[in-house]
């Protein structure tokens, strides 16, 4: 864990954390490390959509998930 004074360990951690990929994190180090805090700002803002998606895909399946249970559950009811 990055110490409280540490800003390169801080925003490496933070990076890792938001499951940016290793590219990605060295190119925002890189640009942090050269001062351009917008440069890094933008690369955080188009990733952010990346991760919005994943986020409902995975809603997606568990609406599907959801709605298999349910009809397998009234079928079951149904033998009984």
């Amino acid at each position: 864990m990055a110490e409280g004074t540490d800003e390169k360990g801080i925003l490496l951690q933070n990076l890792q954390d938001a499951g940016c990929d290793k590219d990605m994190i060295s190119l925002c180090i890189s640009y942090a490390e050269q001062g351009k805090t917008q440069d890094v700002l933008s690369i955080l803002q188009k990733y952010k959509p990346v991760l919005l998606n994943k986020i409902h895909k995975s809603q997606d399946e568990l609406d599907c998930l959801d709605f298999l249970i349910y009809r397998l559950k009234k079928i079951c009811m149904s033998k009984k």
